[in-house]
């Protein structure tokens, strides 16, 4: 029974050798340990691309298809490297430029800014170095999704503490590791056919002070710039004071002999192109009186946080002269606040040789318009004016109350001609005060939505946001005008690229070694299997002997 046993097995093997011999282990071997991560899709967004003044500025490419690495896995050449922001370092970023890496993708956490101050500050100095010069590879940033952390957690990676491993040791861990390839298609780079910056006004014959704030923020990455203190505070403040200060213009025994306008411009993160564009069409229009007139312009930029407040100058006012006497009304209106607030001027020229003004005053002062800049930021090369770390927890309503209320007092003052020195209570008390709801739902609607110059280029139509803000100044203000300001085709001094936002697939694979490696198993498996079919004959006759003598022994 056993040899007739053995005679049946043959005859099976001759007929399903090649699928069991050969199919079968070769889908062992190239199946995946778990086919369910064996692919990611997830959105990422693309570092700033833009040029301003013909410069280039972000990173230049868009596509990639590379393997991924983690940072401490050398070498990077034709590798994307995947970091995690609070991980990575300047040092590491100069590191991969210089060994020409494929591709970078930061992992950034969804709420980043819980973390602490020290790894925020470090954050802040990356962004900027990395937004200093343009970069020739794509740069993506992405959540930390528990999907990216697993494909992040099983990724190899060599610390660089590790001693370099030889080559007989490194090979049977690169066959046995697996990595995932990143790819993102499409188009390459092309700018965005629709620029637009969008602004508001109002004005009237009388002596005028401007006040002026641009309402969009700025990042590494255009997506995930939320700017909620700079400049999102600066353009709540102005809805406020506009919303406050219309108080006294509805009744005629309170209207003062001044004008205010009110101006929101767009693109002030870059070089202040909205209220440059302005400037000069009503300086060269023949309306121009109201703007040429203006006793000064009031810039409002980061101010909702701190207890100090700067004034940000080009040129220090004359004494006695209308800049002058508001400095010394907002020094007053500070001490006579229920919150202690500190007022200083600051004092800094204006530096034509540098790419980017500094404030947004310096636009008005190179015309020789007076103007100045309110901010509790001393320094304008702040970090702090250029992160994507600038969330909604970076504003505290009650302080942004307390300085536009400190504000509305000082303009208050100095229109009705009444002196702090004088004035010992406030004029905005009762039924004229700050109303701190109406502040915190204008915060956390900025908050809530990236706003980025390119975010509001939305072809003919107004974007949400602008629309909203419109309908507010509508309210409190006559005469408003909602402007577009298009850049010089031939000679654009600002041009945005897409794509801002994509998709990022991730492939789990093997390393290149591992084809090399399979290509020489399968040939090697194939000769085996040659060899046994072609001489399946002598081993069929070898086993057939060995039955009969086995029978005749038994018999």
């Amino acid at each position: 029974m056993c040899f007739e046993w053995a005679e049946s097995y043959f005859e099976f093997i001759r007929g399903n050798c090649l699928i069991y011999f050969l199919l079968v282990p070769l889908l062992i071997a190239i199946s995946p340990k778990t086919p369910v991560f064996a692919a990611h899709e997830f959105t990422v967004y693309r570092m700033q691309h833009f040029d301003l003044h013909g410069t280039p500025h972000g990173c230049r490419n868009s596509i990639l298809n590379m393997e991924a690495r983690k940072i401490y896995t050398a070498p990077y050449t034709r590798r994307c490297v995947v970091a995690r922001i609070s991980e990575f370092t300047i040092s590491q970023y100069q590191d991969l430029i210089q060994q020409n890496a494929g591709g970078l993708l930061i992992l950034i956490p969804n709420n980043i800014s819980s973390l602490p101050a020290s790894e925020q500050q470090v954050i802040m100095q990356l962004e900027k170095h990395m937004l200093e010069e343009d970069v020739t590879i794509p740069v993506y940033l992405a959540y930390e999704t528990n999907e990216l952390l697993e494909m992040y957690n099983s990724m190899d990676s060599t610390p660089s503490s590790q001693k370099p491993r030889s080559a007989a040791e490194e090979i049977p861990s690169s066959i046995t590791s697996s990595g995932y390839q990143l790819v993102v298609s499409g188009p390459p780079p092309k700018p965005l056919a629709d620029r637009k910056l969008c602004g508001f006004g109002v004005e009237e014959q009388l002596p005028t002070v401007a006040i002026v704030a641009h309402y969009d923020a700025y990042g590494i990455a255009p997506a995930l710039s939320y700017g909620s203190d700079s400049n999102g505070s600066g353009a709540v403040a102005l809805l406020e004071l506009a919303r406050l200060l219309s108080r006294l213009y509805t009744n005629s025994r309170t209207h003062p002999r001044f004008n205010l306008l009110f101006f929101l411009s767009g693109g002030g993160k870059f070089n202040y192109q909205g209220t440059k564009k302005w400037i000069e069409d009503n300086i060269d229009s023949t309306d121009a009186s109201l703007l040429t007139d203006s006793l000064y312009t009031l810039c409002l930029d980061s101010i909702g946080d701190e207890d100090k407040l700067y004034l940000h100058v080009s040129k220090p006012p004359k004494e006695g002269s209308p800049g002058d006497i508001f400095y010394k009304e907002l020094q007053y209106a500070a001490l006579q606040s229920e919150e202690p607030v500190n007022v200083s001027m600051v004092h800094k020229r204006i530096n034509l040789a540098d790419e980017l003004l500094s404030w947004e005053h310096e636009r008005f002062s190179i015309r020789r318009l007076p103007a100045f800049t309110i901010s509790h930021l001393q320094s304008p090369k702040s970090l702090k004016k250029t992160t994507i770390l600038d969330t909604r927890e970076n504003v505290n309503v009650d302080k942004l109350a307390r300085n536009v209320r400190v504000i509305a007092e000082a303009l208050a003052r100095h229109m009705y001609n009444i002196s702090g020195e004088t004035l010992k209570s406030g004029i905005f008390s009762e039924g004229l005060v700050i109303q701190k709801d109406y502040i915190r739902a204008w915060i956390d609607q900025l908050s809530s939505q990236p706003r980025s110059a390119q975010m509001f280029l939305t072809g003919s139509s107004k974007h949400p946001l602008i629309l909203t803000m419109e309908q507010a100044m509508n309210r409190y203000l006559k005469d408003v005008k909602y402007s577009i300001f298009k850049p010089d085709k031939r000679e654009p001094e600002l041009m945005f690229y897409e794509p801002i936002t994509t998709v990022m697939n991730a492939y789990r694979v093997k390393p290149a070694i591992f084809d090399l490696f399979l290509a020489a198993f399968i040939a090697a498996y194939l000769g085996i299997v040659y060899l046994f079919i072609t001489n399946f004959h002598r081993l069929e006759k070898f086993m057939k002997s060995y039955s009969v003598s086995m029978k005749g022994k038994q018999n």
